[in-house]
């Protein structure tokens, strides 16, 4: 796959992308238990119609069995794969704590060499399915519960690039690449851009003009290097903790959306909304909790309001 110079050079990845995690009631990957080849069928079914990319998050058995039933059920998917890493440094700015002893960290390190051998197996096994890499999520950013030095960052990069001829990035809050990141935006192919208005407590009357400032503070700093959105949304219910409830719905979700894509889609932007399905795994026990209620469709798979208005096609 050959390298990408510029946004410009970007337009031919542009077209709807979504970030996928298949767990239902009852699956949990903290407790190892997984989606099965026919529910990541039928979550992929539903998804084949409206979207060109997924973002996938790690390279464990859910990713394992994504690839699988995209090959053998011959989906027209392409998928940005990442792994999944751990902490390999404490973090007192995590709100809800984020100190390790040596001993987990050193564990936590075996850990991420691991998954960067799992990503490059993978990435080998399915080439022309995978488009892109990234080297983790959010483990640069100050509340991050799984930091990790942007040296190390640079170390796996260069680690993925010495057996792979993909597109590497890195994914992560807007912030850190204003600054700390610096060092790691040279060894990327593109950067890879999360924007949350809500959890800043925005309305929707500034939500997109605020989506834009995050983007374009990434964008203008680093006019050389191609930057995409990996993850844009609104959650449609919450108990307050950290949104407010009535800044929390369908509509507004549906409001977001349609202005998201009206501009991404004019710019060429290629831009994963987050996320395709409710996952009740996620955040605390308390059942409003807003990290469940992201997706563009409930848990049961049936369409939220965005869904029903911009994408659900008649099939009569």
């Amino acid at each position: 796959m050959e390298l990408i110079k510029s946004n410009n050079e970007m337009q031919w990845l542009h077209g709807n992308a979504v970030c996928y995690s298949g767990y239902r009631e009852g699956q949990n990957p903290c407790l190892g238990i997984y989606p099965s080849y026919e529910e990541i069928k039928e979550d992929l079914l539903i998804l084949a119609d409206n979207w060109k990319f997924l973002r996938l998050y790690d390279c464990g058995i859910h990713a394992q069995t994504v690839l699988q039933v995209i090959r053998d059920e011959a989906l027209d998917f392409k998928l940005m794969l990442g792994v999944d890493m751990a902490a390999e440094m404490s973090n007192p700015q995590c709100p809800w704590g984020a100190w390790f002893s040596e001993e987990k960290l050193n564990e936590n390190r075996r850990h991420n060499s691991d998954e960067i051998d799992r990503l490059i197996a993978l990435v080998e096994k399915y080439p022309e399915i995978v488009f892109s890499v990234s080297v983790g999520n959010e483990a640069s950013v100050d509340w991050t519960d799984h930091m990790v030095p942007v040296e190390n960052l640079i170390g796996y990069v260069r680690r993925i690039k010495s057996a792979l001829k993909h597109p590497v990035t890195f994914c992560e809050n807007y912030v850190p690449w204003t600054n700390k990141l610096q060092d790691l935006v040279a060894e990327l192919d593109f950067l890879s851009v999360h924007t949350y208005p809500a959890w800043e407590f925005k309305t929707m009357d500034d939500a997109l003009e605020y989506t834009k400032q995050n983007y374009y503070s990434v964008a203008d700093r680093y006019p050389g290097k191609p930057v995409v959105i990996t993850e844009a949304g609104w959650t449609t219910a919450s108990n307050g903790r950290g949104i407010e409830a009535w800044n929390a719905s369908e509509e507004l979700q549906a409001a977001y959306y349609e202005q998201l894509l009206e501009w991404t889609a004019k710019e060429k932007i290629l831009t994963f909304v987050f996320e395709a399905f409710d996952e009740p795994w996620k955040g605390d026990s308390h059942p409003l909790e807003p990290e469940k209620f992201w997706g563009l469709f409930h848990v049961d798979r049936t369409p939220k309001l965005v869904m029903q208005e911009l994408y659900i096609k008649d099939r009569a």
